[in-house]
């Protein structure tokens, strides 16, 4: 197993299985740079236009990575409350997804409850265990493959418990904890359905 940079699983009982190179250091360098010069040109903090349509965009493709058939302009007339003709499950993902995300200030990233209520609100009228996590077997498929299988069930509530815990109190930098954190969220694959859109939404 390779333990990350801060022997965290000597420490907290838990390490999601990374390594911190040199390269890693120096790409979030690199990206921090170019955040901010993009928050200084575009004035993203105090340009609410912009901030509207950044959301937007980030909606649309986190909808079209899971099929949703919607195009951009079209996830936009929905989010300005405009009626269009498509598939009612694909226009109620883009609702469920604006409301979640106009509340993404409300949530607290290393809350359980709040990722559960995030989950319900995003799969609102789309699946059964809408907010609760899988009571079934679950995995990722190409075509009819299983390419990934995800945690038993009986495992899930423990797995994310750990990983929520190393999040909160891990010292590694932001943007390498938020990636790391995803990529095992994803491993877990914790609900019935969502979990791609509820990852992407929580790396924020």
């Amino acid at each position: 197993m390779i333990k990350d940079s801060l022997n965290m699983e000597k420490e907290y009982g838990y390490s999601p299985p990374f390594e911190i190179t040199n390269e890693i250091i120096e790409l979030v360098a690199q990206i921090t740079e170019l955040t901010g010069m993009i928050i200084v040109s575009e004035k993203l903090s105090s340009n609410p236009v912009l901030r509207r349509e950044n959301r937007i965009k980030t909606i649309y493709s986190s909808l079209a990575i899971e099929q949703n058939t919607l195009t951009f302009e079209q996830v936009t007339d929905v989010i300005n409350g405009k009626r269009i003709l498509a598939p009612p499950k694909d226009i109620k993902e883009v609702k469920n997804a604006y409301e979640i995300y106009e509340k993404l200030n409300l949530l607290n990233p290393y809350s359980i409850k709040d990722l559960l209520r995030a989950h319900k609100i995003l799969t609102a009228d789309l699946i059964n265990e809408s907010g609760r996590f899988r009571t079934k077997g679950a995995g990722v498929y190409q075509g009819s493959q299983l390419i990934h299988a995800g945690t038993p069930p009986q495992y899930i509530p423990e797995l994310i418990d750990q990983l929520f815990s190393w999040l909160k109190k891990s010292k590694v930098h932001p943007l390498i904890k938020a990636c790391v954190f995803h990529y095992e969220f994803e491993f877990i694959h914790p609900f019935q359905d969502g979990n791609g859109r509820l990852g992407r939404l929580w790396h924020h």
